[in-house]
């Protein structure tokens, strides 16, 4: 495993990181999770060097959180923070999501700050996710949804500033909204924010219009999420793939969404070379540019996390094949599906 410095707070995160949604369950999540795969998952993650794990509040409605919490139990005192400890592993990040609290994902130029983080909301779940998480110190404490317009409100940059100071939070971060790499920038700038989480794969590439470049003058670091479209880009979707009821890709993988997204993907996979697979590119793609601290795929099985974690390797994709993955950008705007 390879290891990136996370911005400004100095951490060596494993630049292959971990997404825990899909292996909470619960409502409004990814159906087919049982916890026996899951920490099996977790645990396989950490031995084979990945030290970075997102979670949220929502994501089980705390237990994934719970889930991450017996991992760091289970690895207390482990590592010196270099990322190199060859006996005992690298220490291990956590990084976690206040939920809004009107229940709405993503937020709209509409939301008011106060009926989506009031401050007692803020501390009331940030408490409670340090109690699922078991730590003393939440190392990453991030908003889940963001409208650039809160960017100068007190109401939330004074709980953030009271956390750091109470030593509950280390760091702070926001998860860009789908689609909106922009709706953060005024915000970066009143220096209160060390990360920012936001989507970014071979289809969209919008942050590095102007995203990427604000984080690195401001030594912000970057989490890449949604690697693989939420499943397009591991190649495995058909226009008529359905899952269970209940399981949120349902809401997404509409008919309107996979009709065109699927051809786009099976496009790109004629790029692969022999020897590699579509979700390789994919990570790999991402990997290339210096602006990402670390990507957070998600992994249901340990199957997923060995593949997904062999991509840190330290070889970067030939110029000719990147110039081509960039060819397959495709700029998209948030519509009813796309929460």
């Amino acid at each position: 495993m390879r290891y990136r410095r996370f911005g400004r707070l100095g951490w060596p995160v494993s630049e292959v990181g971990f997404g825990m949604w899909g292996i909470a369950g619960g409502d409004g999540g990814w159906t087919g999770a049982d916890d026996v795969t899951g920490i099996a998952a977790l645990r396989e993650a950490a031995d084979l060097g990945c030290n970075f794990f997102d979670t949220a509040w929502i994501y089980g409605r705390g237990h994934s959180e719970e889930m991450l919490g017996q991992l760091l139990a289970a690895n207390a005192g482990s590592g010196t923070g270099n990322g190199n400890a060859a006996d005992d592993g690298p220490r291990l990040y956590a990084a976690t999501k206040i939920p809004p609290k009107d229940g709405t994902w993503p937020s709209t130029r509409t939301s008011r700050l106060s009926d989506v983080y009031p401050a007692e909301h803020i501390f009331d779940y940030t408490y409670a996710s340090r109690a699922n998480l078991g730590v003393d110190v939440i190392d990453l404490l991030q908003f889940h949804v963001w409208e650039d317009s809160w960017a100068d409100d007190p109401a939330w940059q004074g709980p953030v500033a009271e956390l750091k100071e109470r030593g509950v939070i280390a760091g702070v971060g926001i998860s860009i909204n789908r689609w909106e790499p922009w709706n953060v920038l005024k915000t970066l700038e009143t220096g209160l924010i060390d990360a920012v989480q936001v989507i970014y794969n071979i289809f969209d590439q919008a942050p590095e219009d102007e995203l990427f470049a604000a984080c690195q003058a401001r030594d912000i670091a970057v989490v890449a999420r949604v690697p693989f479209d939420e499943g397009t880009l591991s190649g495995t979707l058909t226009a008529d793939s359905r899952w269970p009821e209940g399981d949120w890709r349902n809401s997404y993988f509409v008919p309107e969404n996979l009709r065109e997204a699927v051809p786009r993907a099976a496009q790109i996979a004629k790029l692969v070379p022999a020897g590699m697979t579509l979700p390789e590119i994919a990570l790999r793609f991402i990997l290339c540019h210096p602006a990402v601290a670390t990507v957070i795929p998600g992994m249901r099985s340990t199957g997923h996390v060995r593949a997904n974690l062999a991509v840190s390797d330290g070889k970067p994709l030939p110029q000719e094949l990147l110039a081509q993955l960039r060819e397959h950008r495709w700029d998209r705007e948030p519509t009813w599906w796309s929460q």
